[in-house]
């Protein structure tokens, strides 16, 4: 398995410990990015979103309403816009490489517009609207559903109702789960969990282990990473990993109710593995 550079391993680790409010989401998706580029400086892209932020307040301030000055600046000034064409190519999913191309994966592009937002003081959250991430921007008393991947659109309520079709089947209608918003901390596993799907995809399971490790330390009170990660590690004969990782699976799983298979499951496998070591 690869190894994680300690000094961006403590920083995941510091925001994992932090309250959700409290994440920088930008700062956090950078350290991810960071983990296969190390030797990046990353200081000049919190510059460059700092300035986007900039130049949003300036229009703001000229009287331009927010979702036309994140469009404006993010789409228009600075081109950024979904990648229709090389859609699952990772760097769609690495803040760093997204930043560099202007282009990249809805919830990456999401996460520009929302630390964007975010840093105007506006209520900016990421909504668990299945197979496209969108954002829910609060301006005035007004809300707004904003597709970052497609230059900042809003998008009305048939529009949306079009998208859920076409990501979830002609059958599926819109209904108030759709519209829920979702942590900080789950944007930022969404992100990532784009990455280790497309490592699993093509069988490259010690690349999927490895960012499934760092997702576990921005979120280590998640129980289904560590079941992730103890299933992965048993399949890869990293046995005492495995055990070790599934023991906080239970113990995790246990503590929020979670049903009893999963926990006999993981006992299971444990107990196997624990007698092969013997």
């Amino acid at each position: 398995m690869r190894t994680v550079d300690p000094d961006i391993r403590d920083r995941l680790a510091q925001l994992g410990a932090a309250g959700d409010d409290d994440i920088p989401l930008a700062d956090a998706a950078l350290a991810f990015a960071a983990l296969d580029r190390p030797m990046t400086p990353l200081q000049r892209y919190r510059d460059h979103l700092d300035q986007l932020a900039r130049e949003v307040a300036a229009l703001q301030a000229a009287g331009t309403g927010a979702p036309q000055a994140l469009s404006t600046v993010i789409a228009e000034h600075h081109g950024y816009g979904g990648d229709t064409l090389t859609y699952d190519d990772l760097q769609n999913a690495s803040l760093i490489r997204v930043i560099d191309r202007r282009k990249g994966l809805p919830v990456a592009l999401g996460i520009i517009y929302m630390d964007v937002g975010l840093a105007q003081g506006w209520q900016m959250t990421g909504l668990n609207f299945p197979g496209h991430f969108l954002v829910r921007l609060d301006d005035g008393g007004e809300r707004h559903i904003v597709d970052a991947f497609h230059g900042g659109r809003i998008r009305r309520p048939d529009e949306l109702r079009d998208l859920l079709k076409t990501v979830a089947g002609k059958d599926a209608e819109l209904s108030p789960e759709h519209f829920a918003p979702v942590s900080r901390r789950e944007v930022l596993l969404r992100l990532q969990n784009n990455i280790k799907l497309r490592h699993l995809r093509q069988q490259r399971l010690d690349d999927a282990l490895a960012v499934i490790d760092a997702m576990s330390l921005i979120a280590p009170d998640e129980p289904w990473l560590w079941r992730e990660c103890g299933l992965l590690n048993a399949h890869l004969g990293n046995r005492s990993a495995a055990i070790s990782a599934l023991e906080r699976f239970r113990t995790q799983a246990a503590a929020r109710g979670l049903a009893d298979r999963w926990l006999h499951e993981a006992a299971v496998l444990v107990q196997q593995m624990k007698q092969s070591l013997n």
